[in-house]
């Protein structure tokens, strides 16, 4: 076996933890990822790392001790209103984003999710700043970066996608039910617009 058979692993275990992060107790979906973490586990085994039930169990302890997973969020005005997405998994409103795949740069994840969820091809022009998902108040268990990029487009008109059951512009004063983590950011990008806030902003180092 190799260190790409130790990637491949890694991979599945982190795909299986962030799908099992999002399905319902005793769902379908559930059982699925829980085949998929498993599968990760064997292939480790067979790599040499341990007892493939054994590193289940450590998996299924702690689905994210392989680290922080990073995420890119797509920031776009017109007229001075913020383009938002409606959640398909929570009914909340959010940026455009999702989690960043292999070999994709942050950059690329904000531009191709605004595309999947809202329909629109954007140029990304600046990075707004890097937030961390525990203290910008998500209650996902996954320890995310969140990465947001301002997007400009040609074509400012959303159309809808099978990822998002609704999408709209807001003002800052007239801003939806935001899903958590997104209720924070969501109003700091305005903050930064009218220049309140740094560009880039980035979380300090802790004391």
């Amino acid at each position: 076996m190799s260190d790409e058979a130790r990637r491949i692993a890694d991979e599945l275990r982190t795909v299986a933890a962030f799908g099992l992060n999002f399905a319902q107790p005793g769902s379908f979906d559930e059982e699925r990822w829980q085949l998929v973490l498993a599968a990760s586990a064997r292939l480790a085994a067979l790599n040499g790392d341990g007892a493939a039930d054994e590193l289940l169990a450590r998996y299924q302890a702690n689905h994210f001790e392989v680290g922080p997973m990073a995420s890119g969020e797509a920031a776009v005005f017109h007229n001075g209103r913020l383009l938002l997405i409606r959640r398909s998994d929570d009914g909340l409103w959010a940026l455009p984003g999702g989690i960043t795949d292999p070999g994709e740069t942050l950059a690329r994840t904000a531009q191709r999710e605004l595309w999947e969820e809202a329909g629109l091809v954007g140029r990304v022009v600046e990075l707004l700043g890097v937030f961390d998902s525990r203290r910008w108040q998500s209650q996902k268990r996954i320890h995310f970066y969140h990465a947001v990029f301002r997007i400009e487009v040609d074509d400012p008109q959303p159309r809808p996608t099978a990822e998002s059951t609704a999408v709209a512009y807001f003002a800052e004063d007239d801003l939806p039910t935001l899903s958590p983590g997104h209720h924070r950011r969501a109003p700091f990008v305005f903050q930064q617009l009218r220049g309140e806030a740094p560009i880039p902003y980035f979380d300090p180092p802790d004391e």
